[in-house]
This record gives C-alpha cells, sequence and structure tokens, in this order.
C-alpha cells in the first residue's frame, strides 16, 4: 500500500464556536485519503464573555438570524451524526484554548485527545469549558498532568502563540471560524466536505 500524501490544513478556529465543532468532523473525512498536517490556529472569537458563562442572548444576534443559525446547525450536526445538545449559553474559551495550544507542543495524540474532549464536553454534554475546575478533569482525562495542565495557563510563550494567532488573523482579514486556508485556497466556514475535498485535490 503506497503511503497516503501529506496535506498541510490551516485552521483558524475555536472551541465554543459550534460550526468549529461541525467542521472538525467534516476535515476527519480527509484522513481517509491524507496524511493530515493541521496547524491550528485558535482565536478566541468571544473574549469579552465571562468564564462563569452567559445566556447566548448576550451576544446579542437578532432572534431570526440566531433561529435561522441554530437550525442550519441542526442539520449540519446531524449530517455529521454529531450529538448537539440545544446551544444555550456561552463562554470564555481562552483558558480552553491555552491548554490545547499546550498540549500540541507536548504530544500529537494527547492534543486530539484533549481537542475532541473540549468539542464533545460543551456541545454534546453541556459543561462550561470556561471553568477551569471543568477544563483540569477534562485535561487530566485526555492524559496532561496537573503540572502540566497549570504550566498551559501560565507560560507567557503559550499565551503569545495565541497573540501570533490573533496577528495573522487580523493580516489574513479572517471575520469567522471556522478558516481554513488549503494550498492557495481559502474556505471560509463549515463547508460541505466535498468543497474541502476539491480543495485538498487541488493541491495534488
Amino acid at each position: 500500500m503506497s503511503p497516503k500524501p501529506e496535506l498541510k490544513v490551516t485552521v483558524f478556529s475555536d472551541y465554543i464556536c459550534p460550526f468549529c465543532y461541525v467542521g472538525d468532523a467534516r476535515l476527519d473525512h480527509l484522513r481517509a485519503d491524507y496524511e493530515l498536517k493541521v496547524n491550528w490556529c485558535f482565536l478566541e472569537i468571544h473574549p469579552e464573555t465571562s468564564p462563569g458563562g452567559e445566556p447566548v442572548a448576550s451576544l446579542n444576534y437578532p432572534s431570526e438570524t440566531w433561529q435561522r443559525m441554530m437550525a442550519t446547525l441542526g442539520e449540519m450536526a446531524a449530517e455529521e451524526q454529531l450529538p448537539l445538545l440545544e446551544h444555550d449559553f456561552t463562554t470564555n474559551s481562552r483558558s480552553a484554548l491555552l491548554l490545547a495550544e499546550a498540549a500540541k507542543y507536548i504530544d500529537r495524540d494527547l492534543f486530539y485527545r484533549l481537542h475532541k474532549r473540549l468539542f464533545g464536553a460543551y456541545f454534546a454534554e453541556g459543561k462550561n469549558i470556561g471553568d477551569r475546575d471543568c477544563l483540569r478533569a477534562l485535561a487530566l482525562e485526555a492524559g496532561m498532568d496537573a503540572q502540566q495542565v497549570e504550566a498551559a495557563w501560565q507560560d507567557a510563550a503559550v499565551a503569545t502563540r495565541l497573540q501570533h494567532y490573533r496577528k495573522a488573523a487580523e493580516d489574513l482579514n479572517v471575520r469567522a471560524t471556522p478558516t481554513w486556508f488549503i494550498g492557495e485556497q481559502r474556505l471560509d466556514g463549515a463547508v460541505p466536505v466535498a468543497q474541502l475535498a476539491r480543495a485538498a485535490r487541488a493541491v495534488g
């Protein structure tokens, strides 16, 4: 069997973004044909939100717009067979993003366990991933040790990398999550799997 071709993908994403949850599942479809090398650029989409959690009404979307978004989200999640609770609260994602960013530099498999767990805990289980006690439990479950968890929140280098992602997003005029860069192509939003696959083939 010949090795799968390598495909480099850059994704701007946040763990409290429901369309990133769907987009992550859609990206996984490409793993059957490619050895994915994903540059996860974590972008805090609601830094103003409290880690204690707030009703989604605090996001100030017009009611009709929110209802359309949630209907679309529900259809997308069903297509990907993703469990999805009613999205009725939001939270601050910074501590979760710092954890994930630190995990990337510890071990790839550990990172992906944490990555999937953060999405699932928030969208499928309704856990508040802004709360550090919740995050500690999730990180330990994924395989980080207590020292690594605390270091993620205290290491200035980890925080600096998040700042670099925000600067890159500004330079690239990234206005939504997820935003994908595959080869020369830019894709905005949780685009269909077929569109991701076409972009991947174009690279080849």
